[in-house]
């Protein structure tokens, strides 16, 4: 009989092996000598040591499913329980019995974790469609529409909740983005027919102001030609690529007429001299208002000028470009004036403005620290890329706080 600390071979050639419960058969030995015998089942045992070993690594160090590492430690229990090698089996199933742990801990901890991702991606899309719906009401029809194409785009990169849940907060998502491109497309439509409405009718327009122009009843005409410039103000534009169009044929129309007046009147020569010299005079007081300083007086101003302007009358017809367009140089200054102060208080664009600087300063503070960090470890060629790149984000931030200046602050 043969032996070792873990098994034994007896007079009739059977194999045992030692555990905790008492003495197991581990198999029969007949084709040598019993230590033999004992060193086929110890290289067995070598073997589940191996094993086990890998799959121990396996679960620590990959991302093994829970489902495949449970099938693969119940396969090397079960080699263990049968007792066809000698060793420390307890041992073998003291270990498989952490590892079996360990991987019901991953599980509920994947579990845990899939569940808050679950929650978190919820809450965004929950937040999504309330902001959908929000901006389904909106009439800023350009902005709105940007952003809920932006809002697809995050949707898209969120993961999917529970059939039910993801298709109720998608349909909802989606019903406002509807609701809103109804309401952009109708109010669209509507002015559409709106500006082909003031089509037809300056088209009405112009074809009597094109009737009259051979006119030489003066007054009623020059009177008519009056009541056709009110109808076309009130008619509002046309479609941009007819509004030009058929005012240079409305305005045209009219110059036809008045010069031909203007060539019978010819006595009035010396009134519009008159006229030129005061409409003259009216620029040079407009001019006065540029540069703007006070946007509400001027433009106070210039409406009281104009009104006068309008009450003089014509002027000799080679001098109304010139002169006109003096009064045109004032009226653009003060326009732009007011395009400066909107763009300048638009809390919108003061909001990116800040937004730019924030991100800006904290590139910057993060890139200084990074460069000092390196330039103190020694690392001067680290440091020396750092404040390079240092000194192209100061640039970008020195010109977002200008820009930030012009919105007060």
């Amino acid at each position: 009989m043969s032996s070792d600390p873990w098994g034994r071979v007896d007079e009739t050639g059977t194999v045992y092996v030692r555990t905790a419960d008492g003495e197991q058969v581990v198999g029969s030995w007949q084709a040598g000598t019993p230590e033999e015998a004992l060193a086929y089942f110890e290289r067995k045992y070598e073997g589940l040591v191996v094993e086990i070993g890998l799959l121990e690594r396996r679960v620590r160090t990959t991302d093994l499913s829970a489902k495949d590492a449970t099938t693969a430690i119940e396969h090397l229990r079960q080699q263990v329980e049968e007792h066809h090698a000698v060793g420390d089996l307890d041992a073998l199933r003291s270990r498989l019995d952490k590892l079996a742990a360990s991987v019901e801990s991953r599980r509920e901890e994947r579990k845990a974790q899939k569940a808050k991702q679950t929650d978190e991606a919820r809450h965004a899309k929950e937040e999504l469609v309330a902001e959908a719906e929000q901006l389904a009401q909106s009439d800023q029809w350009r902005a709105a529409g940007e952003r809920l194409r932006a809002l697809v785009d995050t949707w898209k990169g969120l993961p999917r909740l529970d059939r039910k849940s993801d298709d109720e907060l998608w349909h909802r998502f989606s019903h406002a983005r509807s609701a809103f491109s109804k309401r952009r497309k109708a109010h669209f439509a509507s002015l559409d027919a709106q500006r082909e409405d003031a089509r037809q009718i300056k088209e009405r327009l112009v074809a009597e102001a094109e009737s009259l122009s051979g006119s030489t009843d003066w007054g009623p005409t020059a009177a008519r030609y009056r009541e056709l410039m009110a109808d076309w103000k009130a008619a509002g534009r046309a479609q941009r690529e007819s509004e030009d169009d058929l005012w240079n044929r409305f305005r045209g129309a009219q110059d036809v007429f008045f010069a031909a007046r203007s060539e019978v009147f010819a006595e009035r020569d010396a009134e519009q001299a008159e006229n030129l010299k005061l409409k003259e005079e009216l620029a040079a007081e407009a001019e006065k208002l540029v540069p703007v300083t006070d946007l509400k007086a001027a433009r106070a101003a210039f409406r009281g000028i104009n009104e006068r302007w309008e009450a003089i009358g014509h002027v000799p017809r080679d001098a109304r470009p010139k002169v006109e367009g003096r009064m045109h140089a004032v009226e653009r200054a003060l326009q732009e004036s007011e395009e400066a102060e909107w763009r300048r208080t638009n809390p919108e664009a003061r909001a990116r403005a800040a937004g730019l600087t924030g991100q800006l300063q904290a590139a910057v503070d993060k890139l200084r620290e990074q460069a000092e960090a390196a330039r103190a470890a020694g690392n001067t060629a680290k440091a020396d890329k750092l404040e390079r790149e240092l000194e192209g984000r100061q640039a970008l931030l020195d010109q977002a706080l200008k820009g930030l200046e012009e919105f007060g602050g």
